[in-house]
């Protein structure tokens, strides 16, 4: 398929994705090395002679970032690495002069959130719904996210850790199942899978563009990960696969169509997230067959039932007993 050669850099991190995991993966990092690529997915226009809008997808270090860009200006999709920002808005100006005007985080991980607070500063908020004028000075742009993101972006820090300044934290939340923006001439639906990655994920849809922002509920380099600790659950992850995939629409040949940019890993489109929806079910069935029968955790892991996956989906035998400690957590009344 298109661009199916991108193996994001932003594989670093899939599975650091919780607490001292993704702390960890963000001290070992050299950022100062990290450069930023973006790669055009698609867009659509002109609009009576405004510019068209185009939507891509930047690869830095943490999760991907989605950047639709068009007449109003730039929404972001996740913020990557704190590091990161001002690479990012570098990156950003070769594409347009407009300024950011949204942000959305599709959960509260660090490496989709780092660059919330300095990408914010860097925009502007709009007022009165006037996009070509009414800007409210030295107010930042908004942050959307789930409530529940907020919640847990806003939990005290474990101990020795800071606290995330306010300037970081979502400052528009729902509470729904879906939110709906309109913005750069297109519908922008956000999209609450319940307890999937976690329990505050976010599934972005742009409409007219046809492409989907999906968050770490589909990391296509890795096992599925379900944030045990925040409300995540493989059932959940399976659930907001099959929603993508009733989005999604292929071009031909089950090629191209609708776009999905992943949490981690090279741009994808409608086969892929049914690939991966279908290791999903499979692994969760054979979790679930095990759990049934009365097996413990180090049974499972005895019994090696990811072995037909792990050289498609695991690096190491660390990212493999992750994967199977939360799965069998999720599926099991032993938390």
């Amino acid at each position: 398929m298109q661009l199916k050669f991108i193996k994001a850099a932003a594989a670093v991190g899939v599975l650091f994705s919780a607490g001292g995991l993704l702390m960890l993966a963000q001290q070992q990092q050299d950022f100062s090395k990290v450069e930023e690529r973006v790669i055009r997915v698609q867009g659509f226009g002109p609009l009576g002679g405004a510019p068209p809008t185009q939507v891509y997808m930047m690869v830095g270090a943490g999760g991907n970032t989605t950047v639709q860009v068009g007449k109003d200006g730039v929404l972001l999709v996740d913020t990557q690495f704190a590091p990161m920002a001002d690479k990012m808005l570098a990156e950003i100006k070769k594409l347009t002069d407009k300024p950011l005007r949204n942000i959305i985080n599709t959960h509260a991980h660090g490496d989709h959130t780092g660059g919330n607070e300095t990408l914010s500063k860097a925009g502007n908020l709009i007022v009165g719904g006037n996009f070509a004028g009414q800007v409210a000075a030295n107010s930042p742009a908004p942050i959307f996210a789930h409530e529940n993101t907020l919640n847990w972006m806003n939990k005290p820090p474990a101990a020795g850790q800071p606290a995330l300044p306010f300037g970081a934290l979502p400052t528009d939340t729902y509470f729904t199942d879906s939110k709906d923006l309109y913005f750069n001439g297109e519908a922008v639906q956000l999209i609450h899978p319940h307890n999937a990655h976690t329990d505050g994920d976010t599934i972005v849809y742009f409409r007219r563009s046809d492409v989907i922002s999906a968050g770490d509920l589909f990391t296509p380099g890795g096992f599925p990960n379900a944030d045990i600790a925040r409300g995540g659950s493989i059932n959940g992850v399976i659930a907001a696969l099959n929603r993508i995939i009733e989005l999604t629409v292929p071009a031909d040949k089950q090629e191209g169509g609708t776009y999905v940019i992943p949490g981690h890993g090279h741009l994808c489109d409608e086969a892929d997230v049914v690939e991966y929806r279908d290791m999903a079910t499979i692994l969760r069935d054979r979790f679930q067959d095990a759990v049934k029968k009365g097996m413990t955790l180090d049974q499972v892991k005895a019994a090696k039932l990811t072995r037909d996956y792990d050289p498609l989906y695991a690096a190491n035998q660390g990212q493999i007993d992750r994967f199977v400690e939360n799965t069998y957590k999720s599926l099991s009344d032993k938390k």
